[in-house]
Protein backbone atom coordinates (compact mmCIF):
# COMPACT_ATOMS: atom_id res chain seq x y z
CA UNK A 1 0.00 0.00 0.00
CA UNK A 2 2.28 2.37 0.94
CA UNK A 3 4.53 1.47 -2.24
CA UNK A 4 1.37 2.42 -4.26
CA UNK A 5 0.70 5.94 -2.72
CA UNK A 6 4.79 6.23 -3.01
CA UNK A 7 4.28 5.60 -6.90
CA UNK A 8 0.97 7.55 -7.42
CA UNK A 9 2.93 10.82 -5.17
CA UNK A 10 6.04 10.05 -7.30
CA UNK A 11 3.56 10.27 -10.91
CA UNK A 12 1.95 13.32 -9.33
CA UNK A 13 5.15 14.88 -9.22
CA UNK A 14 6.78 14.06 -12.26
CA UNK A 15 3.40 15.61 -14.51
CA UNK A 16 3.67 18.48 -12.33
CA UNK A 17 7.32 19.60 -12.77
CA UNK A 18 6.42 18.69 -16.53
CA UNK A 19 3.81 20.94 -16.92
CA UNK A 20 5.71 23.58 -15.18
CA UNK A 21 8.73 23.24 -17.80
CA UNK A 22 5.95 22.70 -20.51
CA UNK A 23 4.23 25.98 -19.27
CA UNK A 24 7.90 27.89 -18.82
CA UNK A 25 8.86 26.74 -22.35
CA UNK A 26 5.88 28.48 -23.37
CA UNK A 27 6.19 31.08 -22.15
CA UNK A 28 9.70 31.71 -23.68
CA UNK A 29 8.31 30.56 -27.25
CA UNK A 30 5.39 33.39 -26.65
CA UNK A 31 8.26 35.94 -26.01
CA UNK A 32 10.63 34.70 -28.15
CA UNK A 33 7.83 35.19 -30.87
CA UNK A 34 6.62 38.84 -29.44
CA UNK A 35 7.39 41.47 -32.33
CA UNK A 36 9.97 43.53 -32.31
CA UNK A 37 9.53 47.17 -31.46
CA UNK A 38 12.55 49.55 -31.50
CA UNK A 39 12.52 53.90 -30.43
CA UNK A 40 14.53 55.93 -32.24
CA UNK A 41 14.82 59.19 -30.45
CA UNK A 42 16.53 62.11 -32.38
CA UNK A 43 16.63 65.47 -30.31
CA UNK A 44 15.81 68.03 -33.11
CA UNK A 45 13.39 66.01 -35.30
CA UNK A 46 12.64 68.84 -37.21
CA UNK A 47 16.01 69.30 -38.94
CA UNK A 48 16.26 67.84 -42.50
CA UNK A 49 19.26 65.39 -41.32
CA UNK A 50 17.02 63.45 -38.84
CA UNK A 51 14.28 63.43 -40.81
CA UNK A 52 16.37 61.49 -43.30
CA UNK A 53 17.19 59.31 -40.42
CA UNK A 54 14.25 58.84 -39.67
CA UNK A 55 12.76 58.03 -43.09
CA UNK A 56 15.93 55.60 -43.52
CA UNK A 57 15.14 53.68 -40.40
CA UNK A 58 11.58 53.27 -41.43
CA UNK A 59 12.60 51.58 -44.50
CA UNK A 60 14.56 49.29 -42.12
CA UNK A 61 11.40 48.46 -40.13
CA UNK A 62 9.74 47.71 -43.60
CA UNK A 63 12.48 45.31 -44.94
CA UNK A 64 12.95 43.32 -41.20
CA UNK A 65 9.60 43.24 -39.96
CA UNK A 66 9.33 45.42 -36.98
CA UNK A 67 7.57 48.52 -35.52
CA UNK A 68 9.69 51.41 -35.53
CA UNK A 69 8.46 54.09 -33.16
CA UNK A 70 10.00 57.71 -33.91
CA UNK A 71 9.98 60.43 -31.02
CA UNK A 72 11.99 63.87 -31.04
CA UNK A 73 13.53 64.64 -27.48
CA UNK A 74 13.89 67.77 -27.42
CA UNK A 75 15.72 67.93 -23.43
CA UNK A 76 16.28 65.55 -21.07
CA UNK A 77 12.84 65.70 -19.30
CA UNK A 78 11.14 64.38 -22.52
CA UNK A 79 14.12 61.98 -23.17
CA UNK A 80 13.55 60.00 -19.95
CA UNK A 81 9.43 60.55 -20.54
CA UNK A 82 10.27 58.79 -24.41
CA UNK A 83 12.35 55.76 -22.96
CA UNK A 84 9.51 54.90 -20.18
CA UNK A 85 6.90 55.31 -23.19
CA UNK A 86 9.16 52.91 -25.32
CA UNK A 87 8.83 50.54 -22.04
CA UNK A 88 5.12 50.99 -21.66
CA UNK A 89 5.17 50.15 -25.51
CA UNK A 90 7.14 47.08 -24.75
CA UNK A 91 9.72 47.90 -26.91
CA UNK A 92 13.09 45.92 -26.81
CA UNK A 93 15.33 48.83 -27.67
CA UNK A 94 16.21 52.34 -28.76
CA UNK A 95 18.43 54.13 -30.98
CA UNK A 96 19.12 57.59 -29.36
CA UNK A 97 21.06 61.01 -30.55
CA UNK A 98 20.13 62.91 -27.04
CA UNK A 99 19.77 66.74 -26.46
CA UNK A 100 22.97 66.63 -24.42
CA UNK A 101 25.55 64.05 -24.43
CA UNK A 102 26.48 64.68 -20.69
CA UNK A 103 23.28 62.35 -19.96
CA UNK A 104 24.54 59.53 -21.12
CA UNK A 105 24.46 58.24 -17.37
CA UNK A 106 21.26 59.12 -17.22
CA UNK A 107 19.95 56.90 -20.38
CA UNK A 108 22.05 54.25 -19.43
CA UNK A 109 20.45 53.61 -16.25
CA UNK A 110 16.79 54.33 -17.53
CA UNK A 111 17.53 51.72 -20.73
CA UNK A 112 19.17 49.12 -17.64
CA UNK A 113 16.02 49.85 -15.19
CA UNK A 114 13.29 48.92 -18.58
CA UNK A 115 15.38 45.96 -19.37
CA UNK A 116 15.73 47.81 -22.91
CA UNK A 117 18.68 47.89 -25.54
CA UNK A 118 20.41 51.04 -26.45
CA UNK A 119 23.00 52.64 -28.86
CA UNK A 120 23.52 56.30 -29.64
CA UNK A 121 23.42 57.49 -33.32
CA UNK A 122 25.80 61.03 -34.27
CA UNK A 123 26.41 62.20 -31.14
CA UNK A 124 28.63 60.01 -28.55
CA UNK A 125 27.07 59.97 -24.67
CA UNK A 126 29.05 60.53 -22.28
CA UNK A 127 29.73 59.78 -18.82
CA UNK A 128 30.31 62.01 -15.53
CA UNK A 129 33.88 62.67 -16.36
CA UNK A 130 33.51 63.42 -20.14
CA UNK A 131 34.37 60.00 -21.58
CA UNK A 132 32.39 57.87 -23.95
CA UNK A 133 30.96 55.41 -22.61
CA UNK A 134 31.70 52.52 -23.85
CA UNK A 135 28.87 50.21 -22.95
CA UNK A 136 26.82 51.90 -25.19
CA UNK A 137 27.38 51.12 -29.16
CA UNK A 138 27.75 53.76 -31.00
CA UNK A 139 27.72 55.39 -34.94
CA UNK A 140 29.22 58.42 -35.41
CA UNK A 141 30.26 60.34 -38.16
CA UNK A 142 34.68 61.05 -38.04
CA UNK A 143 34.18 64.14 -36.69
CA UNK A 144 37.26 66.23 -37.35
CA UNK A 145 38.39 64.26 -40.57
CA UNK A 146 35.21 65.66 -42.06
CA UNK A 147 36.40 69.08 -40.73
CA UNK A 148 39.51 69.49 -42.21
CA UNK A 149 37.53 68.17 -45.63
CA UNK A 150 35.75 71.29 -45.40
CA UNK A 151 38.65 73.60 -44.27
CA UNK A 152 40.69 71.68 -47.50
CA UNK A 153 37.77 72.70 -49.94
CA UNK A 154 37.70 76.28 -48.84
CA UNK A 155 41.74 76.59 -49.31
CA UNK A 156 40.55 75.07 -52.75
CA UNK A 157 38.08 77.45 -53.73
CA UNK A 158 40.33 80.27 -52.59
CA UNK A 159 42.99 79.50 -54.78
CA UNK A 160 40.46 78.60 -57.88
CA UNK A 161 39.17 82.53 -57.14
CA UNK A 162 42.49 84.18 -56.59
CA UNK A 163 42.03 85.31 -53.33
CA UNK A 164 44.40 86.48 -51.43
CA UNK A 165 44.08 84.74 -47.75
CA UNK A 166 45.48 88.02 -45.94
CA UNK A 167 42.71 89.63 -46.79
CA UNK A 168 39.66 87.21 -46.36
CA UNK A 169 38.01 86.63 -42.94
CA UNK A 170 36.85 82.64 -41.93
CA UNK A 171 33.52 82.80 -40.07
CA UNK A 172 33.43 80.15 -37.37
CA UNK A 173 30.07 78.70 -36.48
CA UNK A 174 30.75 77.48 -33.02
CA UNK A 175 28.25 75.46 -30.97
CA UNK A 176 31.41 74.07 -29.02
CA UNK A 177 29.31 72.60 -25.76
CA UNK A 178 28.74 69.74 -28.13
CA UNK A 179 31.43 67.61 -28.92
CA UNK A 180 31.15 66.66 -32.26
CA UNK A 181 30.53 70.37 -33.40
CA UNK A 182 33.78 71.35 -32.10
CA UNK A 183 35.63 68.37 -33.73
CA UNK A 184 34.11 69.45 -37.23
CA UNK A 185 35.10 72.88 -36.62
CA UNK A 186 38.55 72.17 -35.37
CA UNK A 187 39.38 70.00 -38.12
CA UNK A 188 38.41 73.23 -40.61
CA UNK A 189 40.23 75.75 -38.89
CA UNK A 190 43.64 72.77 -38.58
CA UNK A 191 43.23 72.60 -42.53
CA UNK A 192 43.01 76.51 -42.60
CA UNK A 193 46.04 77.11 -40.33
CA UNK A 194 48.18 74.16 -42.43
CA UNK A 195 47.48 76.08 -45.78
CA UNK A 196 48.96 79.11 -44.31
CA UNK A 197 45.45 81.29 -43.51
CA UNK A 198 46.32 83.54 -40.99
CA UNK A 199 45.29 82.65 -37.29
CA UNK A 200 44.50 86.32 -36.70
CA UNK A 201 41.60 86.19 -39.49
CA UNK A 202 39.41 83.38 -37.98
CA UNK A 203 36.47 84.90 -36.22
CA UNK A 204 34.30 82.89 -33.62
CA UNK A 205 30.36 83.34 -33.92
CA UNK A 206 28.78 81.53 -30.96
CA UNK A 207 25.34 79.77 -31.92
CA UNK A 208 22.58 79.57 -29.20
CA UNK A 209 21.27 76.63 -31.30
CA UNK A 210 22.59 74.36 -34.19
CA UNK A 211 20.04 76.02 -36.65
CA UNK A 212 19.71 77.65 -39.39
CA UNK A 213 18.16 81.44 -37.35
CA UNK A 214 20.54 80.80 -34.77
CA UNK A 215 23.41 81.24 -37.16
CA UNK A 216 22.40 84.17 -38.70
CA UNK A 217 21.71 85.91 -35.48
CA UNK A 218 25.22 85.13 -34.71
CA UNK A 219 26.59 85.83 -37.78
CA UNK A 220 24.81 89.05 -38.14
CA UNK A 221 27.13 90.21 -34.65
CA UNK A 222 30.32 89.11 -35.90
CA UNK A 223 30.10 91.05 -39.18
CA UNK A 224 28.89 93.57 -37.53
CA UNK A 225 32.21 94.20 -35.07
CA UNK A 226 34.67 92.74 -38.07
CA UNK A 227 33.76 95.15 -41.17
CA UNK A 228 37.44 95.20 -42.05
CA UNK A 229 36.83 91.83 -44.16
CA UNK A 230 34.94 92.38 -47.72
CA UNK A 231 35.14 88.47 -48.58
CA UNK A 232 34.50 85.88 -46.00
CA UNK A 233 34.74 81.47 -45.75
CA UNK A 234 32.25 80.29 -43.97
CA UNK A 235 32.13 76.74 -41.81
CA UNK A 236 30.39 75.11 -38.32
CA UNK A 237 28.65 71.87 -37.52
CA UNK A 238 26.26 71.65 -40.17
CA UNK A 239 24.54 72.53 -43.44
CA UNK A 240 22.50 75.11 -41.32
CA UNK A 241 24.99 76.97 -39.76
CA UNK A 242 26.18 77.51 -43.26
CA UNK A 243 22.97 78.37 -44.74
CA UNK A 244 22.28 81.82 -41.88
CA UNK A 245 25.96 82.56 -42.17
CA UNK A 246 25.35 83.25 -45.85
CA UNK A 247 21.75 84.83 -45.13
CA UNK A 248 23.32 87.41 -43.24
CA UNK A 249 26.40 87.83 -45.32
CA UNK A 250 23.62 88.45 -48.26
CA UNK A 251 21.64 90.87 -45.99
CA UNK A 252 25.09 92.79 -46.11
CA UNK A 253 25.52 92.83 -49.98
CA UNK A 254 27.77 90.26 -49.49
CA UNK A 255 27.14 87.79 -52.44
CA UNK A 256 28.67 84.58 -54.11
CA UNK A 257 31.30 86.42 -55.31
CA UNK A 258 32.42 87.22 -52.15
CA UNK A 259 31.27 84.10 -49.71
CA UNK A 260 32.74 80.70 -49.42
CA UNK A 261 30.35 78.40 -47.44
CA UNK A 262 31.12 74.90 -46.87
CA UNK A 263 28.48 73.18 -45.02
CA UNK A 264 27.89 69.26 -43.58
CA UNK A 265 25.27 66.61 -43.74
CA UNK A 266 24.31 67.13 -47.49
CA UNK A 267 21.04 67.81 -46.56
CA UNK A 268 17.89 69.02 -48.23
CA UNK A 269 19.07 72.78 -46.81
CA UNK A 270 21.91 72.00 -49.41
CA UNK A 271 20.36 71.06 -52.02
CA UNK A 272 17.66 73.41 -51.98
CA UNK A 273 21.04 75.99 -52.23
CA UNK A 274 22.10 73.96 -55.29
CA UNK A 275 18.76 74.14 -57.43
CA UNK A 276 18.57 77.91 -57.20
CA UNK A 277 18.94 79.16 -60.47
CA UNK A 278 21.90 81.57 -59.87
CA UNK A 279 24.72 80.07 -57.19
CA UNK A 280 24.56 81.63 -53.96
CA UNK A 281 27.44 81.59 -51.24
CA UNK A 282 26.72 78.44 -50.26
CA UNK A 283 29.54 76.57 -52.10
CA UNK A 284 29.38 72.99 -50.96
CA UNK A 285 28.75 70.43 -48.43
CA UNK A 286 29.98 67.47 -47.63
CA UNK A 287 27.87 64.73 -47.81
CA UNK A 288 27.64 61.99 -45.00
CA UNK A 289 25.09 59.71 -45.27
CA UNK A 290 22.08 59.88 -42.84
CA UNK A 291 21.49 56.69 -44.41
CA UNK A 292 23.88 54.57 -42.62
CA UNK A 293 23.28 56.53 -39.74
CA UNK A 294 19.54 55.73 -40.01
CA UNK A 295 19.30 52.61 -41.88
CA UNK A 296 22.44 50.52 -40.36
CA UNK A 297 21.93 51.63 -36.61
CA UNK A 298 17.91 50.49 -36.86
CA UNK A 299 18.92 47.14 -38.64
CA UNK A 300 21.56 46.36 -35.93
CA UNK A 301 19.53 47.11 -32.81
CA UNK A 302 17.07 44.73 -35.05
CA UNK A 303 19.56 41.57 -34.53
CA UNK A 304 20.67 42.78 -31.63
CA UNK A 305 17.05 41.82 -30.36
CA UNK A 306 16.26 39.37 -32.53
CA UNK A 307 19.44 37.31 -33.39
CA UNK A 308 21.52 38.77 -30.02
CA UNK A 309 23.98 39.93 -32.38
CA UNK A 310 25.48 42.89 -30.13
CA UNK A 311 26.92 46.37 -32.57
CA UNK A 312 30.19 46.99 -33.05
CA UNK A 313 31.40 49.14 -29.90
CA UNK A 314 32.16 52.22 -32.16
CA UNK A 315 31.47 52.46 -36.11
CA UNK A 316 32.50 56.21 -37.84
CA UNK A 317 31.69 57.28 -40.81
CA UNK A 318 33.74 59.78 -43.26
CA UNK A 319 32.02 61.91 -46.25
CA UNK A 320 32.35 63.61 -49.97
CA UNK A 321 32.67 67.26 -50.73
CA UNK A 322 29.65 68.26 -53.03
CA UNK A 323 29.04 71.57 -54.36
CA UNK A 324 26.65 72.90 -57.43
CA UNK A 325 28.73 71.06 -60.21
CA UNK A 326 29.27 67.37 -58.59
CA UNK A 327 25.85 66.95 -56.89
CA UNK A 328 24.47 64.32 -59.48
CA UNK A 329 27.57 62.44 -59.18
CA UNK A 330 28.15 62.22 -55.85
CA UNK A 331 24.26 61.56 -54.70
CA UNK A 332 24.28 58.55 -56.91
CA UNK A 333 27.62 57.39 -55.67
CA UNK A 334 25.99 57.63 -52.16
CA UNK A 335 22.78 55.72 -53.40
CA UNK A 336 20.40 58.63 -53.15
Amino acid sequence: MKNAIKKVCSQLISATLTAGFLGLAAVSAAQAADPVKIGFLVKQAEEPWFQDEWRYAEQAAKEKGFTLVKIGVANGEKMMAAIDNLAAQKAQGFVICAPDVKLGMAVERAAKRNNLKVMSVDDQLVDGSGKPIASIPHMGISAYEIGKQVGQGLIEEMKSRGWNMTEVGAMRMAFDQLPTARERTQGAVDALKAAGFPVANIVDAAQAKTDTESAFNAANIALTKQTRFKRWVVFGMNDEAVLGTVRAAEGRGLRNDAVIGIGIGGSKTALNEFAKPSPTGFYGTVLISPKRHGYETSVNMYKWIAESKVPAALTLTTGVLMTRRNQADVRAEFGL
